[in-house]
């Protein structure tokens, strides 16, 4: 079972590299991330058409996640994070495919920090962080899957100088993750590739992807039930490449 996160930067304006990938890759579970979206106007139709169920949690502009189920329809679970009922942006939503919980994570940004912003981010992590605890009491295989917006370790970037003072890569950011694992997480990614050097995004400016300037923050961090299954884990960079394409790769997992 191929379970994948993809960060679309927008649904409508990348459907035609999602449908491309679904057809080329096949993916059995997709988790997607910044659908830019509102409910009403996801594209529902075309998805199905093209062999997939789907269950989404949409923001008209901006934010929005969703689950893809290759010839099932996914059963949702919950969407957003308790603890924050002023918090309405669309950032959070798990549903059950087969038997697998999944979720589907779009942590904040925090930028500019310190700040708002930056606080924000750092209440969101605890938040998805007591959703974790929840989760693993129930002993069953999870991938909590999505773009995390946290770069967990300096081999994870291309520069650490370059990226210093941005929120992605702040000590209390990188605390909030691994507080995460300590729960009894697995890095998928990290795991396969422990020497690191992974990159799961790569910005559209100055010429980033030409440079091979990226980093990772795109993570799928698995139960330890689901952590047993662990067959493989990996990045399908190529799609970055293609013509008008996210500036985030799709990343996966496969379980046996």
């Amino acid at each position: 079972m191929k379970i994948a996160s993809y960060n679309v930067n927008g649904i409508k304006a990348r459907l035609p590299r999602l449908l491309e990938y679904l057809a080329e890759e096949q993916p059995d579970i997709v988790c997607l991330q910044e659908l830019k979206s509102s409910d009403e106007t996801f594209p529902e139709s075309d998805i199905r058409a093209a062999g997939y169920g789907a269950v989404w949690h949409g923001q008209k502009g901006f934010n929005g996640v969703a689950v893809l189920a290759r010839g099932a329809d996914p059963i949702e679970r919950q969407r957003g994070l308790l603890g924050e009922p002023e918090d309405e942006h669309s950032r959070y939503l798990e549903a059950e495919v087969d038997g697998l919980v999944v979720a589907s994570i779009y942590l904040p940004n925090g930028n500019p920090q310190p700040g708002p912003k930056f606080d924000y981010k750092l209440r969101w992590l605890d938040r998805l962080a007591a959703r974790g605890r929840e989760l693993l009491a129930e002993e069953r295989a999870v991938v909590l899957a999505g773009d995390y917006n946290v770069i967990p370790n300096d081999d994870d970037v291309f520069s650490i100088r370059a990226m210093a003072t941005d929120a992605l890569m702040q000590p209390e950011s990188r605390e909030g993750y691994r507080r995460l694992l300590a729960q009894g997480w697995t890095d998928s990614l990290r795991t396969r590739f422990p020497q690191g050097g992974m990159w799961t995004f790569w910005d559209y400016q100055a010429g980033a992807w030409q440079r091979d300037a990226g980093f990772r923050i795109d993570h799928l961090l698995l139960s330890p039930i689901a952590a047993d299954r662990l067959a493989d884990a990996g990045v399908d960079k190529a799609h970055r490449a293609k013509e008008k394409a996210s500036d985030h790769a799709p990343t996966w997992v496969r379980l046996r």
